[in-house]
């Protein structure tokens, strides 16, 4: 084992840093492949790249693993030399560094290969529109999660191993909780709204030209304060925000001719998670103080822009014009007022991510129920378009007419993400008590988006939520950054409030 000098603790620290910050650039010049890999590769280059991605994965985890690291981070932790930056950064890389030593190198390389595969049978299942194609490699990838549980350790359930990992914490318990609690306030908000619910919902008609889509959503993302010198947007299968240094921020986006509204929204969401990235202390690279909170803290910041900015009245002033001098024989007959209407409109819908804010929550109780089953050999892959069949019924009363539109459309599972998807219900939630303390601090803020002026949310955010970097968990986080503890009644408060012109609020406290 190779000993450490006994240096001052500010050399320690040096060391650690730069540590650290060797294997970031390792780790995010293997997500510039991931990036590369759904924007421009081409299709016979997927097996030299799954190598590449996973012989980086390697790497990076050898490094963080080595036992002269594990023994600088443990005299950095008892030093007393430390700021109190510092020895957070400390603490946490130690959690890190004893979780990663679990894992062997070969499990790593095997997992990745894995995901790689899993992810290029999940293009060509969409491609086709059939499950049964994707299905053999999903099988193996959970076989390897459900190992991946017992590497790092459990008390109650399997999932709650992969819980932690998105959001540090939340366990199937607290989740069984909160979806008892929702769902039934959801259901009932979701019917007295579609009572009340006036005609049919307007629908974007005609064709849109997509570079005039993407000039408008590069637009909109300026306008949000995303620095275009600091990151750029392209197109991929599935949109997601992809980070290798806040210097250097990605959003991808797809585009459909006939509805811009895709598109729209999709940046404005997309773009609430690079600002958050863009937004991280720089000094901090490499380092946990240099990320973001969780995964739900992550979401959040995407979902209080998409929703409580983007599908606001404020925002559709804002917009309206933009789209009717792009638009104007396509928009013909329409106003601001059936814009807000057409985006907030609640109806249930076969894809999660074109759901409304109400029935949105019943897409993630799916999936959320589906990777438990799973993992707890509960269910069979093979069995996964029946049970989703089976529940979009029973949840949403819908027929699902084909795997694409079905059990294909997430790619969260293709990329080993399991455990992901509560965090989008988690995540909504924390936006909604944010939003709602933001509204208050700021009652102005409508005539100000109106004006085009988006300012204000990027500055309040970056006040309370990107300073922190990982400095808290996301309770902690939600505590500080709106002055109470996490409450799911401030959610439903927020439907409510927003939906109110659609019906007369009950009280839905159960």
């Amino acid at each position: 084992m190779k000993t450490i000098n006994k240096t001052p603790p500010n050399n320690s620290y040096q060391q650690y840093l730069l540590h650290m910050q060797k294997i970031a650039d390792i780790r995010f010049s293997n997500a510039v492949l991931q990036w590369d890999q759904e924007t421009n590769l081409p299709p016979k280059g997927a097996d030299a790249r799954g190598r590449q991605i996973a012989t980086l994965a390697e790497t990076s985890h050898e490094l963080f693993s080595q036992d002269w690291f594990g023994d600088l981070l443990r005299q950095l932790s008892a030093s007393d030399d430390l700021t109190h930056q510092q020895k957070r950064n400390v603490d946490l890389s130690l959690e890190d560094f004893e979780k990663n030593k679990k894992y062997k190198p070969a499990f790593v390389r095997k997992l990745s290969e894995q995901v790689n595969r899993t992810f290029h049978a999940w293009l060509e299942a969409r491609k086709q529109n059939n499950f049964r194609i994707w299905e053999p490699e999903l099988d193996l990838l959970f076989k390897l999660k459900r190992e991946e549980s017992h590497i790092l350790g459990f008390e109650a359930d399997p999932y709650d191993a992969h819980l932690n990992e998105y959001d540090k914490g939340v366990t199937v318990e607290l989740l069984d909780r909160n979806f008892s609690y929702l769902l039934p306030v959801l259901k009932n908000l979701q019917e007295a709204i579609q009572k009340d619910q006036k005609g049919s919902q307007p629908i974007f008609t005609g064709h849109f030209d997509e570079h005039k889509q993407w000039e408008l959503g590069k637009m909109i993302l300026e306008k949000m304060g995303f620095d275009f010198e600091a990151g750029r947007q392209d197109r991929s299968e599935h949109p997601f925000t992809i980070s290798f240094h806040p210097q250097d921020v990605r959003v991808t986006t797809r585009i459909s001719v006939t509805d811009p509204a895709q598109m729209i929204w999709t940046c404005i969401h997309e773009g609430g998670h690079a600002l958050y990235e863009q937004g991280l202390p720089v000094e901090e690279y490499g380092l946990p103080l240099g990320e973001a909170c969780s995964y739900s803290i992550h979401e959040s910041q995407s979902r209080f822009w998409e929703n409580g900015i983007g599908r606001s009245s404020a925002f559709c002033a804002f917009l309206f014009p933009h789209l009717k001098k792009l638009f104007p024989e396509e928009l013909y007959g329409w106003d601001e007022e059936m814009l807000f209407t057409s985006i907030n409109w609640v109806q249930p819908s076969l894809i999660r991510t074109e759901a409304d804010e109400i029935t949105y929550h019943f897409h993630v109780a799916i999936r959320y129920e589906l990777e438990k089953m799973l993992l707890n050999n509960e269910l069979k892959t093979k069995d996964i378009p029946h049970f989703w069949a089976e529940s979009y019924q029973k949840h949403l009363g819908l027929v699902v007419p084909d795997d694409k539109q079905g059990c294909l459309q997430d790619v969260h599972w293709a990329h080993g993400s399991l455990g992901y998807f509560p965090t989008y219900s988690m995540g909504s939630q924390y936006a909604a008590q944010l939003f709602n303390q933001f509204t208050l601090l700021k009652p102005d803020w409508q005539a100000e988006i109106s004006a085009g002026n988006f300012t204000g949310p990027h500055q309040w955010l970056k006040n309370q939520v990107f300073i922190h970097g990982k400095y808290f968990n996301s309770l902690e986080l939600c505590n500080i950054s709106t002055g109470k503890p996490f409450q799911m009644s401030e959610f439903i408060w927020y439907l409510e409030n927003k939906f109110r012109i659609h019906y007369q609020p009950q009280n839905t406290e159960g």
